[in-house]
């Protein structure tokens, strides 16, 4: 999530003799997206009860999910080559039928996954 913004940042930095202006506009969106990026990740929330999946996600458009355990039809996390490095990953929760829900940039998606697997196995008792 931080990897694009502190890129653009460090190739602003390397191009700032020879482009002047360009390089500083480079760096400062870098720098923008970077903030956006960190107050998003550290704003967003997941949360399970007993009954409930409550899912925060998101700065400049806030999404809000409250879904109830015994609708989900599925649950799965996706982690890439650097996602299991860093233990980051997506979460996708199919619910009520055809709804889908995907939640990026997850920290230990696989434990929550699990738990929330075992939530639901405890619930359909």
């Amino acid at each position: 999530m931080l990897l694009g913004p502190m890129l653009l940042i460090i190739i602003g930095g390397l191009a700032l003799q020879s482009q002047g202006f360009h390089a500083v506009a480079l760096m400062a969106f870098g720098l923008v997206w970077g903030v956006f990026s960190y107050v998003s990740l550290h704003r967003s929330e997941l949360g399970l009860t007993r009954k409930r999946v409550l899912i925060n996600a998101g700065l400049p458009l806030l999404k809000s999910y409250d879904i109830a355990l015994s609708k989900i039809a599925a649950i799965d996390f996706h982690q890439p080559s650097l996602g299991s490095m860093m233990d980051f990953g997506k979460i996708t929760i199919i619910y009520g039928g055809r709804s889908r829900c995907v939640i990026r940039f997850v920290s230990s998606p696989a434990e929550f996954v699990t738990k929330v697997r075992e939530q639901m196995a405890i619930s359909h008792e």
